[in-house]
């Protein structure tokens, strides 16, 4: 049995307290050593972490028991080890950014489908199925004839959709993305434009691999997710891709096999990209890895804000060893 469970979260919810909930969370979580990002804005939460069994039903436990999550839905997959290394609890405007001022979906979503009834749904003639996630992501994997709006952030959808769709052409439109936010989000959008009949994938791409039969999937290629494990397959194991370390692009192992590939500094898509000067940066950043490598240490991660911590530590205990002496 794996020995962390990651666990992706979110909820469209008023959240009148963020700064005094983000400080809560983030104590509770590295008191119980959970690590991963968590959003917190006033629309809701939004984050993925891991941890050992024990502390992520800890911390569904400590979530559910304010009011406002007592229905959070969270979906988990299993690693061998834990994809992150540190604790992270943000403060945002958006807990995924579209950058329309308006689009509230506390206020107006699209209906959602269930995992069960998408393939019925998407193999209809009079509906469009528009992938919302970026252009690295589809290119890794999508399900079939979906429409890819070849973004490089989600920013970029509301023009996708004033440049290539129309209310009155396209009436039934399905969305989806990897865990069900950015396609939430974007049916708010679209019904604030006027589309009427707005579909979209509840608990995402992976719900949907969790729940349908690889014999029965429309879904093809493997699914981009955001940590270490880089990609996951039909079964929600670690898939084939690793990440470019320089432009953070998912690579294959053909990728890997070009002559523009160096380990953390280029790869085939960002070689050309790269000035010299970012080469020997990156080249330095890797030696310095494979060195705490060698030490047992993590180059990133609690080692590193543990380390910042005492530095802190420190610096303010000179300070005030200073104001001190300067009052004697």
């Amino acid at each position: 049995m794996p020995k962390c469970v990651v666990a992706a979260m979110y909820k469209f919810v008023a959240i009148e307290n963020p700064v005094e909930f983000r400080d809560q969370l983030f104590s509770f979580m590295e008191e119980n050593e959970i690590r991963g990002t968590v959003l917190v804005a006033e629309e809701g939460i939004n984050g993925t972490v891991s941890g050992s069994r024990e502390k992520i039903d800890l911390l569904l436990e400590y979530l559910r028991s304010d009011a406002r999550l007592a229905d959070l839905v969270h979906k988990e997959s299993y690693a061998e080890e834990c994809p992150f290394l540190r604790t992270k609890v943000r403060l945002k405007k958006e807990i995924v950014t579209l950058g329309v001022e308006g689009v509230d979906p506390n206020q107006q979503v699209g209906t959602y489908v269930d995992p069960k009834d998408w393939n019925d749904l998407i193999s209809r003639n009079d509906v469009v199925l528009v992938d919302t996630r970026n252009d690295y992501e589809f290119q890794i994997g999508s399900f079939k004839d979906a429409v890819n709006p070849d973004t490089t952030s989600f920013r970029q959808f509301p023009e996708f959709v004033e440049q290539n769709l129309n209310p009155n052409a396209n009436k039934k439109v399905a969305m989806f993305c990897t865990g069900g936010i950015r396609c939430e989000k974007a049916t708010s959008y679209m019904l604030m434009q006027g589309y009427e009949e707005v579909y979209h994938l509840k608990g995402g791409i992976l719900k949907y691999l969790e729940d349908v039969d690889t014999s029965t999937s429309l879904w093809e290629g493997e699914c981009f997710v955001f940590d270490d494990r880089v990609s996951v397959d039909h079964t929600l194991d670690r898939g084939q891709y690793d990440l470019c370390h320089a432009c953070r692009m998912p690579i294959s192992e053909e990728d890997k096999q070009s002559d523009w590939f160096t380990l953390g500094e280029s790869c085939p898509y960002c070689h050309s990209e790269r000035s010299e000067a970012d080469k020997a940066r990156f080249r330095e950043r890797q030696r310095q890895i494979e060195l705490s490598k060698q030490r047992g240490e993590s180059h990133l991660g609690s080692n590193l804000e543990k380390v910042r911590a005492e530095r802190r530590k420190v610096k303010i205990a000179k300070k005030e060893a200073q104001r001190i002496a300067e009052q004697i």
